[in-house]
């Protein structure tokens, strides 16, 4: 991969984060997140945005159980 490569940062349905090579096609049961650009920049707004890293299931469960 070259240097000038550029990603997306996509999630899945349990709001999970990953980054994808941009000229790819995004893999089923996941979609593009809104970001876009050099993987460090991609890896900086995961760490930004995702906060917390239990899955949505997970999360919910642990809602109603409270």
């Amino acid at each position: 991969m070259s240097e000038e490569q550029t990603y997306k940062v996509v999630m899945n349905d349990e709001e999970q984060y990953s980054i994808w090579p941009d000229e790819r096609e995004i893999p089923a049961g996941w979609r593009a997140e809104g970001k876009a650009g050099t993987k460090e920049e991609c890896l900086a707004h995961i760490e930004t945005v995702w906060t917390d890293m239990r899955p949505l299931s997970l999360r919910r469960s642990m809602e109603g159980s409270a």
